[in-house]
């Protein structure tokens, strides 16, 4: 990991036509890459052991989705706050900090005697994640080399990797062994304060640089204030309905197989993780087409493509579930990457906190529909839920309001 930093203790003179300077650092992605793996895998296993919880403290619907509301919130209201500061004054080894929050919400869950710790354990996971996002994204940018749409892609592609593995090491390891396996995977986390060390390393030293260059090409967006406005609008829009939907995939899926189809816990792990596993490998769509063919047509078709399949989920059967589950996972979350750049390219020079709103409002709307579709499961049924969120996707249609922002940065 060591050959991720520059061989010396000073920071280069940027020339002002400096390529090298400009050149995708795929080290530095590969690192922050895998650092999001570790991140999101951990987070991923408060979800991924609902069962457990549910059946060690008799938990209702409502209490799960008050738990995925705990962590979001704590996720969602801080990355915004987070991202403002840093774009004003960069907090390289905030990195490492968060994700020993994390750490120290898995060691607090491991041990949890009741609903309420579990409660602040989740808050600290929430925590953890609110520091960590803002900042790796800006690091994915500064590496990204002028190619955003794909550093972001691999960015994300960590973090969704890891959300899809936490359902399988629960299947593996958490359902057979109990609440307090969880304590293992510290291990996990202490793996990713070491690389994030070493990102911090690199970002510490590059982040003058690029500053100096920015400051060769001051930031101005492509479009008036207004349009910018409305435009952000809409993004929170297609954010809404995305991950709205996806709560209640991720957070209750799970109970869906069990209950309409009579799987195992063990089983139904198996088959959250083969729709999370699509989701991770969809997110290496969206970036690097966004770079070639524009944002907009990606973000359009990645939302609204996925509405025909919703639709029809509620009524397949255990076999084109699967199916449908793994096309909605491969198109939907190659909307994320586009978005955010997008966001990027509207408000230029304000990486940090248009990250942290985005990864923010994700987070909160991820965790607002785990809890309203957790009351909905308990005063109706899982089934019912499925059939209800399924029209969320139908929002994408909204896309169209969206200004196509590369032709007007070619205007100028």
């Amino acid at each position: 990991m060591s050959s991720v930093l520059p061989p010396s203790g000073t920071i280069p003179a940027a020339p002002a036509n400096a390529p090298a300077a400009q050149r995708t650092a795929f080290r530095v992605l590969g690192a922050i890459s895998a650092s999001h793996l570790i991140n999101d895998m951990m987070q991923s296993l408060i979800l991924a052991i609902y069962p457990v919880l549910k059946g060690e403290f008799s938990l209702s619907f409502g209490q799960i989705g008050l738990i995925t509301l705990t962590y979001q919130l704590t996720a969602s209201l801080f990355q915004p706050l987070v991202g403002l500061y840093t774009d004003r004054k960069p907090t390289p080894y905030s990195l490492p900090i968060g994700m020993s929050f994390t750490l120290t919400g898995l060691l607090l869950l491991a041990f949890a005697p009741s609903f309420w710790v579990v409660l602040v354990a989740a808050a600290l996971v929430g925590t953890g994640s609110s520091i960590f996002h803002p900042e790796s994204s800006r690091v994915a940018r500064m590496a990204s080399g002028g190619r955003h749409g794909m550093a972001q892609s691999l960015f994300q592609v960590g973090g969704n990797t890891g959300s899809a593995l936490g359902p399988l090491v629960a299947a593996v390891v958490i359902v057979p062994y109990g609440q307090t396996s969880v304590a293992w995977f510290c291990l996990a986390a202490l793996l990713g304060i070491a690389l994030l060390i070493q990102v911090s390393r690199w970002y510490a030293l590059h982040h003058a640089a690029a500053k100096a260059r920015a400051a060769l090409r001051p930031a101005v967006s492509p479009l008036p204030r207004g349009k910018v406005i409305g435009a952000i609008g809409v993004l929170l829009l297609l954010i809404f309905s995305k991950y709205f939907y996806i709560a209640g995939i991720s957070s209750f899926y799970t109970f869906y197989t069990i209950e309409k189809f009579g799987l195992s816990v063990q089983s139904s792990q198996f088959h959250l993780f083969i729709f999370l596993f699509a989701s991770a490998l969809g997110t290496l769509i969206g970036g690097p087409v966004g770079d070639r063919i524009g944002r907009k047509p990606v973000i359009w078709a990645s939302i609204l493509g996925v509405a025909p399949f919703a639709l029809l989920l509620p009524h397949a059967d255990l076999f084109w579930t699967t199916t449908l589950t793994i096309l909605i996972g491969l198109i939907l979350s190659s909307a994320f990457s586009a978005i955010l750049v997008y966001a990027q390219e509207l408000i230029p020079g304000k990486v940090g906190m248009v990250s942290g709103l985005f990864f923010g409002f994700a987070f909160g709307m991820g965790g607002l529909g785990a809890a309203m579709l957790g009351l909905l499961a308990d005063h109706t049924s899982i089934d019912y839920v499925y059939q209800v969120i399924a029209y969320l996707p139908l929002l994408g249609i909204v896309a169209v309001l969206l200004p196509n922002i590369e032709r007007k940065k070619a205007a100028r």
